[in-house]
């Protein structure tokens, strides 16, 4: 493992793994370490959002994520061993309402995402450093050193921590996070092999009542495997068994089946479902990403791909600073931008967890935007459709898609009808005006940047 890069990464999850792969095809030296010996088992987040699927398209891993996937099944309320009838899991969406060729969430276990990450980063020549613990972050005005429970250190000009909830180098950094239990009651969550379930739906057992102390069971068939994922609630304080026969209890209490039609538990994992934000995004040369920096409820599927999208801000801001094209100034609109976004989506995970919002629209992450951010510049005096700030539509012209031209990890300038657009290389309007006028601004602009 070298011992000197320009970006360190900690955490090979979706989020530390997307950075890596944009770092890498811009030809920024970076590492990513993981403590663990291999990449974290599970399904955990299974849903990957329309926006994401845009990135993955970017980064050229979206052929595999379809490939190893599949769409989410509709819901069947089953009661006393019947079938109730079904539940629709989404609000319907209507093809290219968004401008995208994306309309729902499709589901990867992300055991087998991070597996397709992984590849994608070794096939551009980066790496994975197993057993790598990073236990110490010493900073100084040129670089970060870390330390690690084992080996040498790594000194890089950069740091960023996506190694999870309860990130360490957060912790180390001393950055609070600001939040609250969204739920008491927790959360059993396994990968199992179940026979006498069709994988049809995603089979909901509700609750059976509070005087039982019995909470609700779901089973939801995992696309491209032969498992199933099981979230089973109990009430506050119990101790949750994660083994075998813990499983088969449970499965056995709150449904029709039987002790031994659950045959395997592949993972199993218990928590209790919280949103927090990091106080802060930054702090001198380490940033926060991922979970590291937001931490969310399940309900919506927010959490994984709010934090790809992290990884993808981050990544051309870091790739400009690195390659001398853009001043240090530029990194800090990563907080800038992506904080508020992981304040609004927390709040939307909440609510869909208390069931006062639906996944629909909004959970798709296809209208979040950097309207507000000091990056966006508008001087048009009429603003048409497209404002800045905005993601860019998917839109086809004489049979061509223009998310071909965006594709790589540079901007793009666009004229569309009579407007001039500047295209960040996550696929946001920086810059809007009229050809041929307000030309100072635009070099201003594009030396900010790093155009």
């Amino acid at each position: 493992m070298n011992s000197e890069t320009d970006v360190l990464i900690v955490g090979a999850g979706p989020t530390g793994l997307t950075l890596g792969i944009d770092l890498a095809r811009r030809g920024v030296p970076a590492l990513v370490v993981e403590r663990g010996e291999t990449l974290t088992p599970g399904s955990r987040g299974k849903g990957l959002q329309p926006r994401t699927l845009e990135v993955y398209e970017d980064l050229g891993v979206l052929d595999e994520t379809l490939a190893a996937g599949g769409p989410y099944p509709a819901g069947m309320i089953w009661a006393d061993g019947r079938q109730r009838g079904e539940q629709a899991m989404f609000d319907p969406a209507r093809d290219g309402e968004e401008g995208s060729r994306f309309t729902a969430p499709w589901m990867v276990p992300q055991w087998r995402n991070q597996e397709i990450l992984r590849a994608r980063l070794e096939e551009l020549g980066g790496t994975v450093a197993f057993g790598r613990e990073v236990v110490r972050v010493d900073q100084d005005p040129d670089g970060v050193t870390a330390h690690f429970a084992t080996g040498e250190p790594v000194r890089a000009r950069y740091a960023v921590a996506a190694d999870g909830g309860r990130s360490t180098i957060r912790r180390a950094l001393g950055i609070a996070m600001t939040g609250e239990p969204v739920d008491p009651n927790p959360l059993l969550v396994a990968d199992v092999r179940i026979t006498g379930l069709p994988r049809t739906w995603w089979h909901i057992f509700p609750t059976t009542g509070t005087d039982t102390g019995t909470g609700f069971l779901a089973i939801c068939p995992l696309a491209g495997t032969a498992d199933f994922q099981l979230v089973a609630q109990f009430p506050e304080g119990t101790d949750i068994d994660l083994s075998l026969a813990g499983v088969r209890k449970v499965v056995a209490e709150r449904t029709h089946l039987a002790p031994e039609d659950v045959t395997e538990v592949r993972w199993s994992s218990d928590f209790r479902p919280r949103a927090a934000l990091a106080d802060r995004y930054r702090a001198g040369r380490v940033f926060l990403a991922g979970d590291a920096a937001h931490v969310h409820s399940p309900a919506g599927g927010q959490g994984l791909n709010t934090g790809v999208q992290d990884a993808y801000n981050l990544g051309w801001k870091l790739g400009a600073v690195l390659t001398g094209r853009a001043p240090k100034a530029l990194l800090d609109t990563y907080e800038e931008e992506r904080r508020p976004v992981a304040a609004y989506v927390l709040g939307l995970s909440t609510a869909i967890h208390h069931q006062r919002a639906r996944r629909g629209p909004t959970t798709r992450q296809l209208g979040l935007n950097y309207r507000e951010s000091s990056l966006t510049q508008e001087t048009r005096p009429t603003p048409a459709t497209l404002h800045t700030g905005d993601r860019v539509p998917d839109l086809t012209t004489n049979g061509t898609r223009l998310f071909d031209h965006l594709k790589g990890p540079n901007w793009t300038e666009l004229t569309l009808e009579d407007d001039l657009f500047l295209i960040r290389p996550d696929g946001y309007v920086g810059w809007a005006g009229k050809p041929g006028m307000a030309t100072e601004l635009l070099e201003e602009y594009k030396a900010r940047v790093g155009f």
